[in-house]
C-alpha cells in the first residue's frame, strides 16, 4: 500500500483495497483525527459489521488489516504516532467449507463436459492445480511441449493481463504426457491455435479474450457437479474451479501421500504453512509422478487402485472415447 511499499500489489488487490477503504472506512472514520481513534471504538466498529451489515468474520478481519496497514504507512511517514489496531481483536475462522471431489467425482465431471474445450480446461485444472486466473491467461506459447511443462507468468484479472498472485506463483508446473496429449488434441480443433492465442479462449468474441470463468462455472461446471457426479451443492454455497484445485492437494497430501514440500511447489504457495506445516525439498520430477495416479496414465509407475473403480464404476460410453489411458 502506497509508493514507498515494499512489494507492489496487483491490480485485483488494489481493487479490493480501494473498495474497503472508499465505501467503508471512510465513510466511518474520515472525519476524525487519526491519532484520535480509540482501539475499542475500532472493535467495536468491526463486531457490528459483522453483526449489523452481514460481513463474514474474515471478511471483517481483512478490512482490520487494510485500516491497520494505512496506519502503519501513516507511521513510516510520520502523520501519526501509533497504530491503534495493534490492540484490536477480530476472528479469523469462518464457517465457510470447501467441497473437495473425489477423483471418481472429477472423472464423472469430465464425462459430462460435451464441448472439447470445456473438457480441455477441467482436465487442466484438476491436474495441475493451477489458479483460474492463470489458466484462463493461458497462451499456447505457454505450453512447453519439449519441456513437459507449463510456464505461469501472468494471470487474469480485470479484463488485462496482470502480474502473478505471488512471487512464487511466478514458476512452472509440470505437464503430464496425457495432459500434454489432450491439450493437443484440443489445440488441433480449436479456431484460435496460434502461439498468441488463448488456449481457452472466448468463443463468443472471437476468441480476443478467454472464456469468462462465471458464464463456466454457471451453466458447465456446477451442473455437472450435481448432476453428473452427484456432488451435494447448496444454493449459495460457493463451488468452482479453485474446487478441483483443493481437491487434488487434498487428495495429493491425505490419499496420495505425495511430500507435502511436493504439492507445496505443486500449488505453488508462497508458504508451506498454506499447504502444511512441514518443510521438505520440492522435485520437479515427483510433482509430475503425483500426477499420474490421479490421471490413471501407463506412464506411471502405478495407477491407483480409486481411479481404476472410479474408472469403471462410471458405466459411461463416453469412457471409451475419452480414455485417460489411451
Amino acid at each position: 500500500m502506497g509508493v514507498d511499499a515494499a512489494r507492489e500489489k496487483s491490480d485485483t488487490t488494489r481493487g479490493v483495497v480501494t473498495h474497503y477503504v472508499r465505501d467503508w472506512i471512510i465513510p466511518k472514520w474520515g472525519a476524525f483525527f487519526a491519532d484520535d481513534i480509540k482501539a475499542l471504538e475500532i472493535q467495536r466498529w468491526l463486531k457490528s459489521l459483522h453483526v449489523d451489515k452481514g460481513f463474514a468474520w474474515t471478511t471483517a478481519a481483512k478490512v482490520r488489516g487494510i485500516f491497520s496497514r494505512m496506519y502503519k504507512v501513516g507511521i513510516l511517514h510520520e502523520l501519526v504516532e501509533k497504530n491503534p489496531i495493534e490492540n484490536v481483536e477480530t476472528r479469523q475462522t469462518t464457517n465457510y467449507k470447501a467441497i473437495m471431489l473425489t477423483p471418481d467425482e472429477t472423472l464423472k465431471i469430465l464425462s459430462a463436459m460435451i464441448h472439447p474445450m470445456h473438457r480441455a480446461l477441467v482436465l487442466t485444472c484438476a491436474a495441475t492445480a493451477l489458479r483460474a486466473s492463470e489458466l484462463l491467461a493461458l497462451r499456447w506459447s505457454d505450453l512447453l511441449w519439449e519441456e513437459d511443462r507449463i510456464r505461469v507468468s501472468k494471470r487474469w484479472a480485470l479484463g488485462a493481463d496482470g502480474k502473478p498472485k505471488t512471487k512464487a506463483s511466478d514458476g512452472y508446473v509440470p505437464m503430464h504426457p496425457i495432459l500434454a496429449r489432450r491439450l493437443r488434441g484440443w489445440r488441433a480443433e480449436s479456431p484460435y491455435s496460434q502461439d498468441t492465442d488463448f488456449v481457452f479462449p472466448s468463443l463468443r468474441k472471437g476468441g480476443k479474450v478467454p472464456v469468462d470463468k462465471v458464464v463456466f462455472v454457471r451453466n458447465y461446471l456446477r451442473p455437472a457437479a450435481k448432476v453428473a457426479a452427484g456432488v451435494a451443492i447448496e444454493d449459495g454455497h460457493r463451488f468452482g474451479l479453485r474446487n478441483l484445485r483443493h481437491s487434488l492437494s487434498n487428495w495429493l497430501v491425505n490419499v496420495d501421500k505425495s511430500n507435502p514440500k511436493t504439492v507445496q511447489g505443486l500449488l505453488r504457495h508462497s508458504k508451506i504453512e498454506t499447504t502444511l506445516n512441514l518443510y521438505t525439498q520440492p522435485d520437479r520430477d515427483e510433482t509430475e509422478a503425483a500426477q499420474g495416479p490421479l490421471l490413471g496414465g501407463p506412464e506411471s509407475d502405478r495407477i491407483d487402485s480409486m481411479i481404476r473403480s472410479a474408472w469403471m464404476n462410471c458405466g459411461l460410453e463416453l469412457w471409451s472415447d475419452y480414455s485417460l489411458t489411451d
